[in-house]
């Protein structure tokens, strides 16, 4: 790009800045010297390929999606837990937001992730110990007692059984008094990635595309701010896999969706701003910022040339990151803190919208109430203390973070191509829906991951990859952590309480609620509003999922060997 081009690109950012507003903050180095709101080429230095970089704030968002970047406004201190019951949860979502967290993040028990009840035969054991049982809408109110919904946005990590969750949040909402067109937050619902990686279905692919589109239809119309659709990287990087498969899955994912919604008939400018995407930080610092920049600039360049999409919102790229779990080890946990705040410093330095940071025992329990305010703390240092909020995409013309960003944007779409070999033109969806599909009827994606993940622990134990505290520097002093366990009194509360209300419903309401929902999935109408009456009769998760599964059967994956 010529000096002209860039100057001018410049003054068009410089007019958008002064437009934007601004955080009351000091936005000087710690010795009090002032720092520029961006930096670029020097003024009349041409930049070769500059237009791949460009400016915050303008396409192709490679520097990020606001020409302020962080002065603008901070990513959310969006912090994941869950445990218990939905008393306990919300005594730690409490904390939480006492001690400056912006957002929550909900972590679902297994039984409610697999669409059972507490009182499920498939449930002993499990209640509450990954996350916190949800069996109904009552629960839902629990959990969100006393913090008001309409003003604090709230992230659901849940696919398979998602809708029906969703169903019970809009209704907790709606005994609040809140209405549900306000709500803001986040619902992850993508069901790809279950087949991909992480397992948790509740039938097969088509049916919860089905469900999938009635939802995005269901918000685009009245919850506009609300994004139903969280597209999932995270589970597929803790599965094993490279960062540019991560980058490359977790987007074809969401061009999936983005087909689905086309073949629904929706406008790609209303429904995309609704699609947001969920990262890994990993260890490798200068790969992961390269990763989170590349995706930005993939995924604006498919939104306007593939699919049309005019509008800056329709093109952006919103991302919520977690530190890697994956990464943590049992010996000697609080080297973990250092990990994550590592991790963390990774995704704020790629622009991350909002922020999950680990905690130093989670490869032991779930954690400690201690454990989870050192990680949050691990942001807010971050955020108040090192000055990275001054500047937007403060590596930006580094050689090295855009010699890997486009090095990971070219693998990524290499595999884009193999995926679209695999798809037809003429799938009643789309080619890359179609190509997705038959990459998990095959095992594709399994495969690629198990590859990756095989060659990487190869290499940690022939000692190529070192991992402080595990195959080198293994000498510690320090003492076994005390861990949070859940009691198993836990779960015999939680089923006593679940059949009180089964007995105090109105049982025909249920039934009626049920079967219109069943009604409305073979007539092709949208399941949502029969499925919000069941759920406000207090139709629990499992009556609602048991109900589809007759309904549409299961699904289970064919065997590779």
């Amino acid at each position: 790009m010529d000096a002209e081009e860039i100057e001018r690109g410049r003054q068009r950012w410089q007019q958008r800045y002064d437009k934007a507003r601004k955080r009351d903050a000091d936005f000087t180095t710690l010795s009090g010297d002032e720092v520029e709101p961006v930096y670029g080429p020097a003024p009349g230095q041409a930049y070769e390929g500059f237009e791949r970089i460009g400016w915050p704030g303008e396409y192709p968002y490679t520097r990020g999606l606001h020409p302020t970047g962080y002065r603008g406004r901070t990513w959310t201190i969006r912090q994941f837990a869950g445990f218990g019951n939905a008393q306990q949860t919300n005594e730690r979502y409490r904390m939480i937001l006492e001690a400056g967290g912006g957002g929550l993040s909900v972590a679902f028990d297994m039984p409610t992730l697999m669409g059972y009840d507490s009182d499920d035969p498939r449930s002993l054991g499990e209640v509450g110990h990954c996350g916190v049982a949800i069996d109904s809408a009552a629960d839902m109110e629990v959990l969100f007692n006393g913090i008001p919904l309409g003003e604090v946005t709230t992230s659901m990590t849940i696919s398979g059984p998602a809708v029906p969750i969703f169903c019970m949040y809009l209704v907790a909402a709606e005994r609040q008094g809140v209405d549900p067109a306000v709500l803001n937050g986040t619902l992850q619902t993508d069901i790809f990635k279950e087949y991909i990686a992480q397992k948790e279905w509740l039938f097969a692919p088509e049916p919860h595309l089905r469900l999938i589109g009635d939802l995005m239809a269901h918000c685009a119309q009245g919850i506009p701010a609300y994004k139903p659709l969280s597209v999932s990287g995270y589970h597929i990087r803790e599965a094993g896999a490279t960062a540019a498969q991560e980058l490359a899955y977790t987007l074809a994912d969401g061009f999936a969706y983005v087909e689905l919604g086309l073949s629904r008939g929706l406008d790609v400018d209303v429904f995309a701003p609704g699609l947001s995407f969920f990262f890994d930080a990993h260890l490798d610092f200068f790969e992961e910022i390269a990763k989170f920049r590349a995706a930005r600039r993939i995924w604006a360049r498919w939104m306007r040339d593939r699919f049309g999409a005019k509008t800056d919102k329709a093109q952006w790229l919103r991302f919520h990151t977690q530190t890697a779990g994956v990464s943590l080890t049992a010996q000697q946990p609080y080297n973990n803190v250092v990990r994550t705040a590592v991790e963390a410093l990774s995704a704020v330095l790629g622009g991350t919208n909002s922020l999950h940071t680990n905690a130093l025992d989670e490869t032991l329990a779930l954690p400690s109430e201690q454990a989870a305010e050192i990680a949050l703390r691990t942001q807010q240092v971050l955020m108040e203390e090192t000055g990275v909020t001054n500047v937007a995409d403060p590596l930006g013309g580094s050689w090295y973070v855009e010699a890997l960003t486009d090095r990971i944007e070219q693998q990524a779409e290499a595999i884009f191509r193999r995926i679209l070999d695999k798809g037809r033109e003429d799938h009643e969806i789309g080619p890359i829906t179609s190509g997705i599909l038959r990459g998990i009827e095959e095992g594709w994606f399994t495969g690629e991951i198990a590859e990756a993940a095989f060659q990487y622990q190869q290499a940690v134990e022939k000692g190529e990859k070192r991992v402080v505290g595990v195959n080198c520097h293994p000498r510690s002093v320090t003492p076994e952590l005390e861990i949070l366990r859940v009691s198993h009194e836990v779960e015999r509360e939680q089923v006593r309480v679940l059949g009180e209300r089964k007995a105090a419903r109105d049982d025909a309401a249920v039934r009626a609620g049920l079967d219109a929902m069943l009604a409305a999935a073979r007539s092709g109408e949208s399941m949502i509003p029969p499925m919000l009456d069941a759920v406000r009769a207090e139709a629990t998760l499992g009556e609602i999922c048991n109900a589809l599964r007759q309904e549409w059967g299961t699904y289970q994956e064919n065997a590779m060997f």
